[in-house]
């Protein structure tokens, strides 16, 4: 259970509002119990959703995604800075100005554009005969196991530096298939499936053992999707879909599970 402040007298409207920034944070008002601060990449932004603020371009932060979810049922302040396609270079250097000494909640969802999962899809959902799968497979599992950790924890530094009486959570990836290809335009194997899943599992091992290091709550959806995953009756993440950003990100229902996983961490 990640730490809250203690409760502040504050009119019953206010608590009602939920401010959402969708670019350079603002002060939170006078008297807001919580600000929270959602850092990470597409899957933190609501990419999958289908729907997105106007005014957040390249990014596609989306009114759906579990950040607004979650501010919401918390009665929060939220500085929605997530961003489509960020690596943790990058949420250091364009997301982590967004902390300050009155930041009181962190959420942080980043690492799998580190590893290359972009590609890693792209090109395992081509036929074997043209493109090399396990190869890309390979790198990513090379990468995550050797140079991850790394970057991870010079992330987690920066919080820290920033807003070290925040509570963090960091929050995991699903497994995204279950053994079933039923895309028109995809070529994944069943081993290739079984593989992509435990490259998911390396990469939530690897940055819960950092998150935990720093001190920090860890949310890892695995539970949470099974039976959701691409192909299942009940799907909480896109197959192939166009536009092509859309596919193998958690949809409407995915990010509302998303939601319900990361709200228990947080008060």
């Amino acid at each position: 259970m990640v730490r809250r402040p203690a409760q502040r007298g504050i009119s019953a409207l206010a608590l009602t509002l939920v401010s959402v920034v969708l670019s350079v944070p603002l002060a939170p008002p006078a008297g807001a119990e919580t600000v929270y601060v959602a850092l990470g990449d597409s899957f933190a932004s609501g990419v999958g959703t289908r729907t997105y603020y106007d005014d957040s371009g390249s990014c596609y932060r989306s009114p759906k995604a579990y950040p607004v979810l979650d501010a919401a049922r918390i009665e929060a302040t939220l500085v929605f800075v997530a961003c489509s396609g960020a690596n943790v270079p990058e949420v250091r250097a364009e997301q982590v100005p967004a902390l300050t000494e009155a930041t009181t909640l962190v959420t942080v969802q980043v690492g799998g554009n580190d590893a290359g999962f972009g590609k890693v899809i792209s090109t395992c959902a081509q036929p074997w005969w043209a493109a090399d799968c396990h190869g890309v497979i390979d790198d990513a599992q090379t990468f995550i196991a050797e140079k991850l950790g790394g970057r991870l924890d010079n992330l987690y530094g920066d919080i820290e530096a920033r807003a070290g009486d925040a509570g963090v959570v960091v929050v995991g990836y699903p497994r995204l298939f279950n053994g079933e290809d039923c895309n028109a335009g995809t070529w994944f194997s069943k081993k290739e499936m079984t593989r992509l899943n435990q490259t998911a599992d390396q990469l939530n091992a690897k940055i819960k053992a950092r998150a935990t290091a720093a001190g920090y709550a860890f949310a890892d959806p695995t539970r949470s999707y099974v039976g959701h995953a691409v192909c299942a009756d009940v799907e909480w993440v896109n197959g192939l879909s166009d536009p092509l950003r859309e596919s193998y990100h958690p949809n409407v229902k995915g990010q509302k599970g998303y939601a319900d996983l990361v709200d228990d961490f947080l008060g």
